[in-house]
């Protein structure tokens, strides 16, 4: 069998990413970190959907099994672990990999910062704020449980909300929904919980958006987080690119007695 494609997903995006790799003749092998994003992919001779939360080692021994001949990365912005170590799998074992980096939207209003700065300033200090940055870094703003109203957003799975539960976040104050969340729910949770202050991340989704236009509609104080500052040694933002990069990897095929 031919070697496979890995591609790295779990976004709206990789799923016409895997379209295209398999209507390209290439099996393709999906790695995304849970169940739920499974449901992306449909059914398809050449494509394979593995879950895991993949350490280097597993990526190491799963690249050798499935003869991995290229990478295309198309995680989330902000799953900044597994892009770099698909990076550095890629330099080691001489793996061609592109980076399929959905655009930032502009940021004409609002605040645009990192975590750090974020918790150590006085942005939030006496409001009710909202947290739609996912679980893992819930626990970081501990600290300000006795200076803010805080709120979360999180995916209702167990994980989620022991993980919410141990960040010290009162089960009233959380909501449990699988995205997407649409405009008119987004407004009715800000009014329902008197939100002040939404914290989010620079996904560049739809999401995003409609989190710009509600809290510009409602005066809603948005804080957006800066993605991670990781240096991607090839990229792209469309189509094109990643149909560039398949024709290159097809080159040797082609080229073969």
């Amino acid at each position: 069998m031919e070697g496979a494609i890995w591609l790295i997903g779990g976004t709206h995006e990789s799923r016409w990413i895997a379209d295209l790799i398999v209507s390209q003749g290439f099996p393709c092998w999906v790695s995304v970190t849970t169940a739920a994003a499974s449901g992306l992919y449909p059914a398809h001779p050449l494509l394979t959907c593995h879950v895991e939360r993949l350490t280097s080692n597993r990526a190491r021994e799963l690249i050798q099994q499935h003869s991995i001949q290229g990478i295309v990365d198309a995680s989330h912005p902000f799953a900044a672990e597994i892009s770099a170590l698909a990076i550095q799998l890629s330099q080691e074992l001489g793996l061609p990999y592109l980076r399929f980096e959905r655009p930032e939207l502009p940021q004409a209003t609002g605040i645009y910062t990192d975590l750090a700065t974020l918790l150590q300033g006085n942005l939030l200090v006496g409001e009710r704020v909202l947290l739609t940055v996912g679980v893992k870094p819930l626990a970081a703003f501990a600290l300000l449980q006795r200076q803010a109203t805080l709120f979360a957003r999180i995916l209702p799975t167990v994980t989620a909300l022991e993980a919410a539960l141990g960040a010290g976040f009162d089960r009233q104050r959380l909501i449990a929904i699988f995205p997407p969340v649409s405009q008119e729910l987004e407004r009715a949770l800000w009014q329902q919980w008197q939100i002040t202050a939404v914290v989010t991340k620079a996904s560049g989704s739809e999401s995003e958006r409609i989190k710009q236009r509600v809290a510009q509609a409602l005066g809603v104080k948005l804080i957006t987080l800066q993605r991670p500052p990781l240096i991607y040694p090839r990229q792209t933002s469309d189509r094109a690119g990643v149909e560039a990069f398949l024709q290159e990897l097809a080159s040797p095929r082609q080229n073969d007695p």
